[in-house]
């Protein structure tokens, strides 16, 4: 049986990273296979989770096609669209947000792969409050609250991700390790350069 990570375009483990900084086109297919993981917690309440990443990725996919060469990074996707006379950053603030639910995601799993105790819900939950929750307003963070409860169980979940377990381990290690580094990369990048001021 294969794996979910078999199943998608591309895995963050093959998202080439070099001094120029994290491939675009790479990264957009591998965001495309996070958002549909969360199909695999088979609850309508991670829509509203889905819909924000898949506009996020919109706005940086119509950034990228209007210039392969110049936005073949996203930190010179970033840098571009900041350029001086460019009074619209939407795929800047798309990114940004992106980040946000990446990073929610990655220590909603980190949680879930260090603990093999703790249940999805909870692991999202404490997730959520070391992530997104500080960006949203009340009528968001009761939705997220709805959509952490609703988490399948754990042993469900894991199930989903395919067979053999420890073939799904392995590539889970792997797909999240990178994960981490390319959120923590483009985090920095984004302070470095004050690129989130005013959204």
């Amino acid at each position: 049986m294969s794996t979910y990570f078999e199943t998608v375009k591309k895995s963050y483990a093959d998202v080439p990273v070099t001094e120029k900084g994290v491939d675009t086109s790479s990264f957009l297919e591998a965001t495309e296979g996070l958002i549909k993981l969360f199909d695999l917690l088979g609850n309508s309440a991670f829509v509203i989770v889905q819909n924000d990443m898949k506009g996020n990725v919109k706005k940086i996919q119509d950034r990228f096609l209007s210039n392969p060469v110049q936005n073949e990074t996203l930190e010179e996707l970033v840098k571009g669209e900041g350029a001086p006379g460019d009074k619209k950053r939407t795929a800047t603030e798309g990114l940004m947000w992106l980040l946000r639910g990446l990073d929610f995601t990655a220590k909603a799993l980190r949680r879930s792969v260090n603990d093999k105790n703790e249940e999805l819900a909870t692991s999202f939950s404490k997730a959520y409050e070391g992530s997104l929750r500080q960006y949203h307003n009340f009528v968001v963070k009761g939705a997220f609250a709805l959509a952490m409860k609703a988490c399948p169980y754990r042993q469900d979940f894991f199930a989903k991700l395919g067979s053999p377990p420890e073939k799904v381990d392995v590539e889970l290690h792997k797909w999240l390790d990178a994960l981490e580094k390319i959120v923590k990369q483009l985090q920095d990048f984004y302070t470095s350069g004050n690129y989130a001021k005013g959204f």
